[in-house]
C-alpha cells in the first residue's frame, strides 16, 4: 500500500506538469513573457527540442529510447525498494518518474518540450525549464541525499562495531 503513495506522487507531478504546459502552449505565443518578479522571474513560452539546458537538439529517437530504458529502470527499482527503501529515496524516485514521464510524453507527441520558467541573475539567464524538470532535479537531489545519509549511517555502524570488538573478546590466560 505504501508504494501506491509514491506512484500517486509521480502522477501528481505528471498532471501538474501537463496542465501548466497546456496553459502556456494554448494561452501564450511562442517567446511571450509574463513578469512574475520584475526581470528576475518570468513565465516565458519556449520550446526545447533537446535535453536539459537545450543540449542534444533534434535527437528525438535517442531521447525516446533512453527515456524508455530509464522509466523501466525507475519502476523496477521502486518495486524492488518498496519494502526496504527509505521515504526520502522513494520520494526522489517518484519525483524523477513523474517528471520523466511528463517530458517523455511531450517528446513522443510533439518532438519537443514546453518550457516556461525563466530566471535571470543579472546578465545571466538560467536555462528555461518546466515542472517536469523541477521534479527530476529535486528527485535526483533527494536520491543523492539518501545515498549520502546511507553512507554516513554505514560508516557510523562500522565505527561502532570496531569500537565494540575489543570489548567482546575476553582475554585468555597464557599457558
Amino acid at each position: 500500500m505504501r508504494v501506491f503513495l509514491y506512484y500517486l506522487l509521480a502522477v501528481f507531478v505528471f498532471v501538474l506538469d501537463f496542465i501548466t504546459k497546456k496553459i502556456v502552449a494554448t494561452r501564450m505565443e511562442l517567446y511571450d513573457e509574463i513578469s512574475v518578479i520584475g526581470n528576475f522571474f518570468l513565465i516565458t513560452s519556449h520550446r526545447n527540442r533537446g535535453a536539459a539546458f537545450g543540449i542534444l537538439q533534434e535527437q528525438r529517437t535517442f531521447f525516446i529510447i533512453i527515456t524508455t530504458v530509464i522509466l523501466i529502470g525507475l519502476i523496477t527499482y521502486i518495486q524492488l525498494m518498496r519494502k526496504t527503501g527509505k521515504p526520502i529515496l522513494l520520494t526522489g524516485l517518484a519525483l524523477v518518474l513523474g517528471g520523466a514521464v511528463g517530458n517523455f510524453i511531450d517528446r513522443v507527441r510533439f518532438g519537443e518540450v514546453v518550457d516556461f520558467f525563466k530566471f535571470n541573475f543579472g546578465s545571466y539567464t538560467f536555462p528555461i525549464f518546466n515542472i517536469a524538470d523541477s521534479g527530476i532535479v529535486i528527485g535526483v537531489g533527494l536520491i543523492l541525499l539518501d545515498t549520502l545519509l546511507v553512507a554516513r549511517d554505514e560508516k557510523r555502524k562500522q565505527n561502532q562495531e570496531q569500537n565494540k570488538e575489543p570489548e567482546q573478546h575476553e582475554q585468555q590466560p597464557v599457558s
